[in-house]
């Protein structure tokens, strides 16, 4: 069955000095401010920009898709602590995605972690968005 995800965006004005608001039809966000500024020079409070929020479910798919294959494996985590930085030139547009892991798994081997870790970075949904049009890294820490 497949399950249609909506985000939603209003913005008032030009680009540079215009700003906006983006929105989540599960309610659980939102709406989040945004602005040219958190974009292209820096975050600034309260502010997001299209990046931060994928980079933001780049982390969360990432975590998803590796906690499952880890399970599978005979080896539930006991924590994943994930993030994703993504990284915009302004005229070329995201450049780079960068996840970096930190896993607490009783039992697992560093080997099959890393494995598992780097399965996970191929396969999970928005990796494979990605793929072809991002560099994606990894770097992942066994605890």
């Amino acid at each position: 069955m497949a399950l249609d995800s909506t985000g939603h965006a209003h913005w008032e004005g030009d680009l540079m000095t215009g700003q906006g608001t983006a929105t989540l039809d599960s309610g659980v966000a939102g709406p989040l401010a945004m602005n040219w500024k958190a974009r292209s020079e820096e975050h600034g409070v309260g502010t997001t920009s299209p990046e931060e929020l994928i980079a933001a479910a780049h982390a969360a798919c990432y975590s998803m898709a590796l906690s499952n294959g880890l399970a599978k494996a005979g080896h539930p985590p006991t924590a994943l602590d994930v993030s994703a930085t993504a990284t915009f030139v302004a005229g070329t547009g995201i450049t780079s995605m960068a996840l970096k892991l930190v896993g607490q798994v009783p039992g697992i081997s560093e080997e099959e972690f890393q494995s598992a870790a780097q399965a996970a970075k191929e396969g999970c949904p928005v990796s494979q968005a990605l793929k072809g049009n991002v560099k994606v890294t990894l770097d992942a820490t066994l605890a």
